[in-house]
């Protein structure tokens, strides 16, 4: 028994090790920083449809880790199936509680090159139609900062 839970810690340490190194810490992010004056600025709700369900997983962990405190042989089994349901449910409404709808903005901004470019972003309020900004980043993580 010792030496199966040996061979399992080994195993674990080493993926965990692998998953760090593979992680390049000396990897240098580079992008293109652009100029241009904000045309437009519309208010829009901000929701995340490619959330991962974290919560789900953690909160459910959490209630069959929890379950298992409760009770011996069947009523155990029952506690953990019992408390990894509840806890999915309340990993789940936390998620959406805490993600669900945020305040955001859409912002048009026209380049210095005349093109225009429209960003989504959460809601920042220091910055108003006419201002010279930055857009920092492409796609999905452009976002605009005052010059």
């Amino acid at each position: 028994m010792k030496s199966i839970f040996k061979w399992c810690s080994t195993v674990v340490l080493g993926i965990v090790l692998a998953g760090c190194a593979g992680m390049g810490m000396n990897q240098q992010q580079t992008y293109e920083v652009q100029q241009g004056v904000i045309e437009q600025i519309s208010l829009v709700p901000l929701t995340h449809s490619d959330q991962l369900g974290v919560g789900a997983i953690l909160g459910g962990a959490a209630g069959a880790g929890l379950g298992s405190l409760i009770g011996a042989g069947t009523g155990r089994d029952v506690a953990m199936a019992v408390g990894a349901i509840a806890g999915a449910v309340a990993g789940k409404y936390g998620e959406n509680r805490y993600d669900g709808n945020q305040q955001g903005q859409q912002v048009v901004v026209r380049l210095n090159s005349g093109v225009l470019v429209v960003v989504t972003q959460p809601y920042e309020a220091n910055i108003y139609k006419g201002q010279r900004v930055y857009i920092e980043g492409s796609g999905s993580s452009a976002r605009i900062a005052p010059m």
